[in-house]
Formats: structure tokens, sequence, C-alpha cells
């Protein structure tokens, strides 16, 4: 059997389920390296709003400046970290409001989701990976040794997403978040390309009324029982 320093552990599921945090902790658990496929949305979300496109109305152009666009995860003093043309992303940025309103529709241009293949699977030289994302298991990392689909109701993830400084606009309230999430969930679940969906050998994650700690001992605990 390889070492476990080979595996990827993939983690899906949908918006604002928990799954980042819960990487983050399942990484720190196995000694490996998180990394946030939506980052990778987010930051070609961010550089397009910054040349003035509207991903929505205007898929092509986003297409278009892909080929002068570098986006890697690097390690950096033991740390990986994400560079986008050549320099590291500043992390807030890409979690601001008018960033998350587009990213969906970033996430559902065919080409430049076939453009973000390689960048995701060329991680696998960092050693042990947790990729957490929407296609981490059916598209990215099929073959992936341990796969979990990360869920929780919308409104549980409306409470989880309100405590994020930063991630809704003001005035938002539960009810609003929570009808947003369901909007999401539909748009990630519908897209022709790359649809949101447990892989067929995923294990089912739901996460009500527990704590990102719960859940990330529950899943290491899994990842040692299999390994």
């Amino acid at each position: 059997m390889a070492p476990l320093s080979s595996y990827q552990i993939a983690i899906d599921g949908p918006a604002a389920s928990g799954k980042s945090t819960v990487a983050k902790l399942l990484a720190q658990r196995l000694g490996g390296h998180y990394l946030s496929t939506g980052d990778l949305y987010r930051a070609l979300a961010w550089k397009a709003l910054s040349l003035g496109l509207d991903p929505e109305t205007q898929p092509d152009q986003v297409v278009e400046m892909l080929p002068n666009t570098s986006l890697a995860y690097q390690l950096q003093e033991g740390n990986p970290v994400l560079l986008l043309d050549g320099k590291p992303v500043n992390l807030p940025d890409l979690h601001a409001p008018r960033v998350a309103a587009v990213v969906s529709h970033v996430a559902k241009i065919p080409a430049l989701r076939e453009w973000l293949l390689q960048v995701q699977r060329d991680c696998r030289h960092l050693g042990i990976v947790i990729l957490e994302g929407r296609d981490i298991g059916t598209v990215i990392f099929p073959q992936a040794k341990f796969k979990f689909f990360v869920t929780a109701t919308p409104l549980e993830r409306a409470r989880r997403r309100l405590a994020q400084k930063g991630e809704v606009p003001q005035g938002a309230t539960l009810e609003s978040v929570a009808a947003d999430i369901a909007r999401r969930d539909e748009l990630d679940s519908t897209r022709k390309t790359a649809p949101l969906r447990p892989a067929e050998d995923a294990l089912l994650i739901q996460t009500d009324g527990m704590s990102p700690d719960q859940v990330a001992d529950k899943l290491a605990d899994l990842v040692r029982q299999g390994s």
C-alpha cells in the first residue's frame, strides 16, 4: 500500500457547509496541507472584476483573460500559499461580498473549469493534501482514497455564514441568507459542467448540531481506520 503522504483527501459539499473549516482542522490532525479549490475560483472572479468584467454577462471575456493568468499553490516555509500571477493573493479580498456574488457564475464557465483542472491536479506534489470544493471527488480527484460530502441544512448554513465577518451584505437576515444559499445550491447542482453532487463512493457527513472540531475528529478517525 502506498504511504499516506501520497493520498488526496476530497471534501465536497455545498456553500457554507463548513467544509473549509473542517478541511483546515483535518489537515492539522493528519499533518497535511489544506487547499481551498473555492479560492481558485474566487481568485479568478476577483481578477475578472478587477479588469471590469462581469462573469455573468461576459463569460467569453473572462475566458480570454486565462492565457495571461497564472494560478498555483506553492509551499513557502512549509505552508501552501496561493499565487495569482506570481503574487500571493490577499485572502480577505477573495471573500468579499462582491466576489461571493459572482463566483458561481465563474464556476459554471466550462472552459474556465477545464483550465483549472490541471491547476488543481498539480497540487498532488505538495504531499498529503486535503482539497475541498464541489467536484473534488467526482472530477478533480476521482481516484482519491478518501472522499467525504459534508453538508447541513440551508438554515444551519445561513447561521454559519452570518457568523463569518464580511461574508454577507450589510442588513442581511437569517432568512435572506438561507434563501441565497438555497439559490446557490440550485445553481451549483443543476449546472451542466461538474454539477454539485456526492461521488458514488463518498461518505455523507451531515453536520447540523456538530462543531467543526467534532466533524474534523470524525473524519480523522475515518481516515486513520481506512489507511
